[in-house]
This record gives C-alpha cells, sequence and structure tokens, in this order.
C-alpha cells in the first residue's frame, strides 16, 4: 500500500479531480482525528468540512517545508479548537498537543526553557527548521538500521520526558547508564548531522555541547519540535501493516509504542481510519457532501479569476 499525496500545483489550479482524490484519501483519517476530539460523528463531520474548506482557500499559501498531510493536519486540529471554544465545552480538557496555534500556520514558537530566554529571538524560525531536519535524519537513519528499540528510547526521552530510570525498566535495559548511553550518542550523531547542514553557523556554538555530557540540544524544546513537526511518524502503509497483522517485530515495537504509548493524534486517527472496515458507505455520503462544498468554492473562485 502507497502513500498518496496530491499534486500541489494541480491544487492551486483549482482542479475538481484533484481536490476529489484530496477528499477521497484524506477524509477517513480527518474525520477519526475530530471524532477522537469532539466525541460526536455529525460535530466531527462539520469539523472536517470546514478543515477541508480551509485547506482550499489557503492552497496558494502552501509550505513545503511540510507533507500536505501535515498541512491538512494542521488545520484540522486548529478547526477542531474552534469547534470545542464555540461550544465553550469547559469540561473537556484539551490535551498540551491541543493548545495553542498549529505549526502549520505559524512556524516559529517561543520555548519557556532558561537557554530560550536567554538567547531570546535567536532561536529564529530555522533554528526551528533546523532541529527537525536533523531530527527527521537521525530518524531515518536509524529506521534502515532497524534501530527500533534505539527510537523507541529517544522517543520516550525527547518527546515524552520520560526519565531515564522509566525508559530503563519500560525496555528492560541492562540500567540506568544504558539509557544515558543511548542519548549520548544520539546527540553527538544529532551534532554531526547539524554541522554539515550548518557549516560555520552560530547555531553550531550553540548544538556543541562538550563531549563530558553537557546536553546543551536538550535545552530547546526538543519535545515540541518532535510532536510538532512529527519526525518519527511512521507512513501509512506501515500502520495499514500493524492493522492487518502482517508487520514484523521489530518495527511493531516501535510503532504500537508510538500509538499506544506516546499517543500520537495522526497517527492514532490513520490507524482508526483504517480499521473502520465496513464504514465505507457512510463515508462516501460525507464525502459526496464535502465534493460539493468544495466545488462550489472552486467554482465561485474560478469566476474571479483573471482570464
Amino acid at each position: 500500500m502507497n502513500d498518496w499525496a496530491p499534486d500541489i500545483a494541480r491544487l492551486q489550479a483549482r482542479e475538481d479531480d484533484e481536490w476529489l482524490k484530496v477528499e477521497r484519501n484524506y477524509c477517513g483519517r480527518l474525520l477519526a482525528y475530530a471524532q477522537r476530539r469532539v466525541g460526536d460523528r455529525q460535530a466531527a463531520e462539520d469539523v472536517v468540512q470546514e478543515a477541508l474548506l480551509g485547506a482550499v482557500r489557503g492552497i496558494d499559501t502552501f509550505d513545503a517545508l511540510f507533507t500536505f498531510e501535515q498541512y491538512l493536519f494542521g488545520i484540522c486540529k486548529n478547526r477542531t479548537i474552534d469547534f470545542l471554544r464555540r461550544r465553550k465545552a469547559r469540561t473537556i480538557q484539551l490535551r498540551e498537543e491541543e493548545e495553542g496555534p498549529s505549526p502549520i500556520e505559524h512556524l516559529a514558537r517561543e520555548t519557556e526553557t532558561p537557554s530560550a530566554i536567554v538567547r531570546g529571538r535567536e532561536l529564529s524560525e530555522r533554528a526551528q527548521e533546523l532541529y527537525a531536519e536533523i531530527l527527521r535524519e537521525w530518524v531515518e537513519e536509524t529506521w534502515i538500521e532497524r534501530e527500533f528499540l534505539r527510537l523507541c528510547v529517544i522517543e520516550a526521552l525527547f518527546a515524552g520526558q520520560w526519565r531515564n530510570r522509566e525508559v530503563w525498566k519500560r525496555f528492560d535495559l541492562r540500567d540506568e547508564t544504558a539509557v544515558a548511553g543511548i542519548k549520548f550518542r544520539a546527540l553527538k550523531r544529532l551534532r554531526q548531522l547539524a554541522a554539515v547542514k550548518e557549516s560555520g553557523n552560530d547555531l553550531l556554538r550553540f548544538l556543541g555541547a562538550s563531549e563530558d555530557g553537557d546536553e546543551r540540544l536538550l535545552d530547546v524544546d526538543l519535545r515540541a519540535i518532535w510532536r510538532d513537526k512529527r519526525v518519527s511518524c511512521p507512513a501509512r502503509h506501515w500502520i495499514a501493516r500493524l492493522v492487518a497483522g502482517t508487520i514484523d517485530a521489530d518495527a511493531g515495537l516501535f510503532i504500537c509504542f508510538h500509538l499506544d504509548e506516546m499517543k500520537c493524534p495522526w497517527c492514532l486517527a490513520n490507524r482508526d481510519d483504517l480499521s473502520s472496515a465496513g464504514k465505507e458507505a457512510e463515508l462516501e455520503l460525507l464525502i459526496e457532501r464535502l465534493r460539493e462544498s468544495t466545488r462550489r468554492y472552486l467554482h465561485s473562485r474560478r469566476g474571479h479569476d483573471p482570464v
């Protein structure tokens, strides 16, 4: 099962067929994401409709730094929050990943770590991009090497902010020093990757932790970057293998940890969608509704475009 992504140029040209493909490929997972949060099917459908219309309206400013799926989920996240606020659901506790603007719309994030306060504005948009790039590259290397236990450990430390002792016990490692060793080697590799991408840049002095264990890289809000930039999210076809029961145990170790313990909202939505066998008829009705609203908007826009 291959992961499909649309032709952005065709979307920006407001081609009906390409937008219909978007609706067919992404509607189910967006609905699963929204329904987990609003708890009501009809409300979730309304959120998805608003999100897809928002995607159509904003496609001209699509940022290629993100995948199209990130773009869609970022908008859906914000529309979900808007819905909950309108409903004034004060008893619903929004989890931390649902607070604040999406990184799709606001790339620069402020952190509250001591180092970030000292540096102030120096942790700019480029710094955020650099951290995301090197983390994603490290994850890809680790995946290729099939070091899934190592990937679990680093995700627990960086994204989950687990203590070394918690990680040691969860993954039945030798002791806490084994966890520290994995973290040290990961940080060292991240600094190497940063040096390749930013040779001579002032950011390297900030990243350049000494070899005696000074972990200044962790002063940056890696948790937010790891989560918001989705640096470790497996491709949809991997989740499909998990649902089908055809995934190997090593890859399954990480994906199950990512889903069930890290509770990645985007990947959980993909799993919910892939697991919803027998609901195609219901989804088709929603797609038809979305298609009609999208078509009306696209046609209205084309009527105002210069010839």
